[in-house]
């Protein structure tokens, strides 16, 4: 099926791996292309096999998930991450999130959450567990920015991102095309002084621009 979601698993531990493939494989839309045990081979991966969505641990031999999705960042901006990892400090979701992160899961999260998570992401939305959310809304409000005024479009498409939604669908909704979305979503990053949109939602939820 060629509408199939393509995910790589990046975790040095083969029992995680192995669960994880075994988990993801019960679901008919998704589709585990393959499984590295360290951030260099999940670099070497990524740019052979391209999956659509890279469900990643943060603690790595060699390269750590943070400079992973860095580099996927920088070299393939198609390919969308999700953290998944036991790590659940401030600083380690805003880093992550910084680097490119569209989603951020703790081991041990529901197996629904993850196929959400997946699926969500992989059409060019962001989900963050409640938990997690809070903590990045947290570490943000240590400084927070200048209060942004912003178009009612933009607003409107701001409030669409704060609910998961992906370009094609607020195109959708707004009666809009994809490109002017893309435009509205560049200009809110600029903005609110964001590197992506899971962090725009987060800042303009400090703000009080958005409810989450």
């Amino acid at each position: 099926m060629s509408d199939r979601i393509r995910v790589l698993i990046v975790d040095d531990h083969p029992v995680v791996r192995d669960g994880l493939a075994a988990i993801l494989d019960t679901q008919p839309d998704l589709w585990v292309v393959g499984a590295a045990a360290s951030g260099s081979e999940a670099i070497k991966l990524i740019k052979t096999i391209q999956p659509d969505v890279v469900l990643l641990d943060l603690e790595m031999p060699g390269l750590d998930g943070v400079e992973v999705m860095r580099r996927i960042k920088a070299d393939s901006p198609g390919v969308q991450a999700i953290v998944f990892t036991a790590f659940d400090t401030d600083e380690r979701i805003l880093s992550a999130v910084k680097a490119g992160a569209m989603g951020y899961l703790l081991k041990g999260s529901p197996r629904e959450e993850i196929f959400r998570a997946i699926r969500v992401v992989s059409q060019g939305g962001s989900l963050l567990q409640p938990v997690v959310a809070s903590r990045l809304l947290h570490q943000i409000a240590s400084s927070p920015p200048e209060k942004t005024s912003l178009t009612a479009r933009e607003t409107e498409v701001l409030a669409l991102l704060a609910q998961g939604k992906a370009n094609k669908e607020i195109a959708k909704i707004l009666m809009i095309t994809e490109r002017t979305v893309k435009f509205h979503v560049s200009s809110l990053l600029a903005k609110l002084g964001a590197e992506n949109r899971t962090e725009a939602v987060s800042m303009a939820a400090k703000m009080g621009m958005v409810d989450l």
